[in-house]
């Protein structure tokens, strides 16, 4: 537990100041997240019967993510992002030179990485342009949910939980627990429109309740994933907590739910 909280601190506190110190370091620090949680979910697929092409997946991922940035910041034409076609036709061309059993599922994969990783973090990162101009307060309050969900999932899952919410896939969450996480994030939310301001309270009041929901199918969807191909953790970068997509398996889901509402509202 000391260890798992000190590696937790220090996360946070780089979370945090990625947000803090403008869009370039946002948009560097969040592309470089994102392909890390792609190469372990990668390394987690990988077997004799499917083979993702991770060089190329990745190389995929960090030009879309970079391309989008600076098309959100403004820096390129958004004709540019067109410069990732070619990347996605060379993923079916090298498979021929392959001589794989199941080529499809090589290409299937390496495909579905970057649609369950990096499309949800791309997303994420697009929170803080959502108005057109930087704004460090809403992807922080974003991730100022989803870790108080957590927080308050786990206390009071821990404290009062009797009730499995989903014990087929992971044995430990119960609705008590999720009830926790729930109003928790809740409450914190109605301080976030009253200090961060930027979203009226009702919609902070609906990202909380959007992170608290699909946050926490978000995690049971990564720990089917995980319990399907038989992996405790999707990696060990993180002592005491597993890997990055460990962590932020809740934000793969929440994130382009967010978006999506706040783009459709505003």
């Amino acid at each position: 537990m000391k260890t798992r909280a000190i590696t937790g601190a220090i996360f946070v506190v780089v979370m945090v100041a990625s947000t803090l110190f403008g869009p370039y370091l946002y948009s560097i620090f969040f592309t470089l997240l994102s392909a890390w949680c792609l190469y372990e979910f990668y390394g987690i697929v990988s077997s004799e019967e499917r083979a993702p092409n991770k060089a190329l997946g990745i190389i995929l991922a960090i030009t879309g993510f970079a391309i989008g940035s600076m098309v959100a910041m403004d820096l390129l034409e958004p004709k540019f992002l067109w410069l990732i076609t070619p990347l996605i036709g060379l993923t079916y061309i090298i498979s021929l030179f392959q001589k794989r059993s199941f080529p499809f599922n090589d290409i299937a994969y390496t495909f579905l990485g970057i649609c369950y990783v990096t499309f949800p973090f791309f997303l994420f990162a697009k929170l803080g342009f959502i108005n057109g101009v930087y704004n460090h307060y809403i992807p922080l309050g974003f991730l100022i949910l989803l870790w108080t969900n957590d927080t308050g999932a786990y206390l009071a899952g821990r404290s009062f939980g009797k009730h499995k919410l989903f014990e087929r896939i992971s044995p430990k969450k119960t609705w008590e627990g999720f009830f926790g996480g729930f109003i928790l994030a809740i409450v914190v939310a109605i301080n976030l429109e009253k200090y961060f301001g930027s979203l009226p309270l009702w919609q902070w009041i609906t990202v909380a309740m959007i992170i608290s929901i699909v946050g926490t199918l978000g995690d049971l969807v990564e720990s089917m994933l995980k319990r399907s191909l038989h992996v405790k953790d999707s990696g060990s970068i993180l002592p005491g907590h597993g890997g990055f997509l460990d962590r932020f398996d809740g934000l793969l889901l929440a994130a382009p739910m967010v978006y999506v509402f706040l783009i459709l509202i505003s």
